[in-house]
């Protein structure tokens, strides 16, 4: 009983940090006094960014299961469901900045922006876009399960590292320490993730075929 009790408030400790992680973030953003003058396009773009930073921490816990009380089924399932609203996130983002300054925008969605932070940004969106067609066109495209982990796992931490910069970068709306700390915790559940599935697992698994073991 005391064992189950145990279970259960680390359980809730680990939900309880995440969201900590995740939400302070985008509420610092939502009331900064920099957007108190600011049109709805910017507020939302900005907003958006906030979430979708946010939202990319709960990708590799989820990817590598790392979040108690979830079957595997309901990791996959929320897996894909939190890519798409990082889609969506990123496309208010860009949206809200194109209407709200269109010649910025195209500036930087053409790489001329002379913003080093949109450069990282660009990049980050359209492995994310890479990644979308590649999630739609799975089936189609004939890959090996272990070349399309590995595409797939490029492309994240390209996501990853695009986006922490150009975060890092930005003095917005975002504060600095929330800031900081939530494109930290990014990094770091990305690469334990990346590292766990893609070496330890595998090599696990090695050993656990290899004649002889057990």
């Amino acid at each position: 009983m005391a064992e189950n009790a145990r279970s259960g408030a680390a359980r809730l400790l680990a939900w309880a940090a995440l969201a900590a992680a995740m939400i302070a973030p985008v509420a610092v953003a939502a009331t900064s006094p920099l957007l108190a003058s600011r049109g709805a396009p910017y507020v939302i773009a900005g907003l958006a960014g906030a979430a979708g930073l946010a939202l990319l921490l709960a990708q590799p816990l989820l990817a590598a299961g790392y979040l108690p009380g979830l079957r595997a089924a309901t990791e996959r399932r929320l897996h894909r469901r939190v890519g798409a609203g990082i889609a969506l996130a990123v496309a208010l983002h860009v949206g809200g900045l194109y209407v709200t300054s269109p010649p910025d925008a195209l500036d930087a969605l053409l790489l001329v922006s002379p913003t080093p932070f949109s450069v990282y940004g660009v990049a980050a969106m359209w492995a994310l876009i890479a990644t979308a067609a590649l999630v739609a066109l799975r089936g189609r495209l004939g890959l090996r399960p272990a070349a399309w982990r590995i595409a797939h796992n490029v492309l994240a931490v390209v996501i990853v590292i695009g986006s922490v910069v150009h975060a890092m970068l930005i003095e917005g709306t975002m504060g600095a320490l929330s800031k900081t700390v939530l494109c930290g915790a990014v990094l770091a559940a990305t690469a334990v993730a990346v590292v766990h599935l893609r070496v330890l697992r595998p090599m696990r698994r090695r050993r656990a075929q290899a004649p002889g073991a057990g």
